[in-house]
């Protein structure tokens, strides 16, 4: 009975079948027929022509796409409490060779254009600052709320108007997708974006991301930092083979409402100890130390997150029957 990391998740069985369909000999890196596969599969998807790479990490797929946007002497908007600035140990910085990260507040997470706007205002035009070359979102966000395609919108107007590139961390995109009923298209190209780090590893994946660029000229140079920082698996056809397993049929998105259902009921149960609303697959709530170590007492796993709260995260394998004993003893506290 845990819930304290999606990326803890058992492998979907379908993406096992997959590799192991993929277990024979083929040309290596990503030379292979599955590799091949993958521009034409998520360009179906987003309704659009894209460049994809797989990469074996979301820090890999975040800092190659920021490495494509942002050049070594610029600035990358983004909230403080994202998970490129908290959470990467200075990766960003690494694989951009020296891009400085600018972060900026909002409630939930979120990143408005006013407050973008009130940040880079701080910004002398001159050689002595660093400036501001792309943003980077979350979605669905650090705590669990969502970008609409209009919220997205705006934040892409905004770099359009300013010359800046926009990024997409979606290393929780399905449940996103699943909570908004939109396209990925609305939520992505349509609304500004440039690059997406498409998540598949905390919805079933082993261990593939996709970085999807929606401006083709950027996935060469990406290519080359790609081997650069040693990301090049000679054995590539495993994780193309599972970004198209996960793409048929679109178990992306299955999974994804699936692990949403079981964050809904965990909310419902919560009441009002929620934190925020519940808009993906993690719940926050309001415990004591006494109630959780109550919960914990009875078996169920999760972090605490800062004082008198907890972080509560659903899998794609966790529907009702598998998170029902969790939110009985939660409303019974």
């Amino acid at each position: 009975m845990r819930f304290f990391s999606d990326n803890a998740a058992p492998v979907h069985p379908a993406v096992l079948e997959a590799m192991a369909a993929a277990d024979s000999m083929d040309t290596a890196y990503d030379g292979d027929r599955w590799s091949r596969q993958l521009d034409g599969r998520f360009s179906e998807l987003f309704e659009t022509e894209v460049r994809v790479l797989w990469v074996p990490s979301g820090t890999a797929a975040n800092c190659l796409a920021l490495g494509a946007l942002c050049q070594p002497w610029g600035g990358i908007v983004c909230h403080a409490a994202a998970h490129i600035a908290g959470d990467e140990a200075g990766a960003p910085a690494f694989y951009t060779h020296g891009a400085t990260l600018i972060p900026v507040d909002g409630p939930g997470a979120k990143l408005t254009p006013d407050a973008i706007r009130e940040v880079a205002g701080r910004i002398r035009p001159d050689v002595h600052q660093t400036q501001v070359h792309a943003i980077s979102i979350t979605n669905a966000t650090e705590y669990g709320l969502t970008y609409s395609p209009g919220e997205v919108a705006a934040i892409g107007a905004l770099a359009r108007e300013r010359g800046w590139g926009l990024h997409m961390d979606g290393a929780r995109f399905a449940n996103a997708v699943a909570h908004l009923g939109c396209s990925p298209a609305e939520l992505t190209w349509r609304a500004g974006v440039d690059a997406l780090s498409f998540g598949f590893v905390k919805n079933g994946g082993m261990n593939a991301e996709a970085l999807v660029f929606f401006r083709p000229e950027l996935a060469a140079p990406t290519l080359v930092r790609r081997k650069r920082a040693g990301l090049l698996l000679s054995k590539g056809r495993y994780l193309a083979a599972q970004l198209l397993a996960m793409l048929d049929g679109d178990l992306w998105l299955e999974n994804g409402r699936a692990a949403n259902a079981g964050a809904r009921l965990l909310a419902q149960a919560a009441g009002a100890r929620l934190v925020f609303p519940v808009e993906a697959n993690e719940v926050f709530v309001r415990l004591t130390a006494e109630e959780a170590a109550k919960l914990r007492g009875l078996g169920f796993d999760f972090y605490d997150w800062g004082v008198g709260e907890a972080r509560l995260v659903t899998s794609w394998n966790q529907g009702a029957e598998a998170v029902k004993p969790l939110a009985e003893a939660i409303a019974a506290l």
